[in-house]
């Protein structure tokens, strides 16, 4: 069986071909105002560095969220006309659950952070000793109250644990531990299994049903209302 995965939730962006036993091909770069114009051109040398074609795959997944506005969007219209073009059908993956996966092998709870900005976070907690489902649910929260709410130790990653170090140190103590590396991004290679799992358990989506997952409002929205 063989997939596509996409991310773009973060200011890097992550693709990658599987086929159940490993990695096929992936690639990445940094995100920014031209990715929409860059991704399409990579998406295209992924599959011929791979001698596949979109054709090939018998189902895409993508990150839908939370994440940055602009690139979940390019991310998700980038899968839905690859599923569209080609009649496949789409798994939608939590960009936390993704971020996640970088730690996997943790033996204490894992807390994926994005910087949310406006003070908050996108967080959620990983214990995978006991499965893949989040053990503290995805939200846009203040980072301290977030905190506040982890019981034990846990094992922080993303862009959002860099950027509040500090204060999780503070809140958390010795109870704190943080990835190193690039284990702070996402990366779509790390994501087959749980993209497989999901797909295993429902088939995919169709891609008129794929939609993003925000957390909260978009500036644009706030402004409207």
């Amino acid at each position: 069986m063989k997939f596509f995965i996409l991310d773009t939730s973060t200011s890097v962006y992550s693709m990658a071909i599987g086929d159940g036993s490993g990695i096929l091909a992936q690639d990445g770069g940094v995100a920014g105002p031209t990715t929409a114009a860059r991704l399409a051109p990579a998406v295209s040398a992924l599959f011929s560095g791979a001698r596949l074609t979109p054709a090939d795959m018998d189902f895409f997944a993508v990150t839908v969220g939370p994440g940055a506005f602009t690139g979940l969007r390019v991310g998700i219209a980038m899968v839905k006309g690859l599923a569209l073009a080609t009649g496949k059908p789409v798994v939608p993956i939590s960009s936390l659950a993704l971020l996640a996966m970088n730690a996997r092998q943790s033996q204490i709870p894992v807390s994926p952070m994005f910087d949310a900005r406006k003070g908050e976070v996108y967080a959620a907690v990983y214990d995978f000793r006991v499965g893949r489902e989040p053990v503290v649910s995805e939200a846009a929260a203040d980072p301290a109250l977030f905190l506040r709410g982890i019981e034990g130790s846990a094992l922080f990653l993303g862009d959002g644990a860099l950027r509040y170090r500090e204060l999780i140190e503070e809140i958390m103590g010795g109870r704190a531990q943080f990835a190193e590396g690039d284990l702070h991004h996402p990366r779509a290679s790390a994501g087959t299994e749980l993209a497989l799992e999901v797909f295993a358990r429902g088939g995919g989506t169709p891609p008129a049903q794929l939609l993003p997952r925000y957390l909260r409002l978009s500036e644009a929205e706030l402004s409207r209302r």
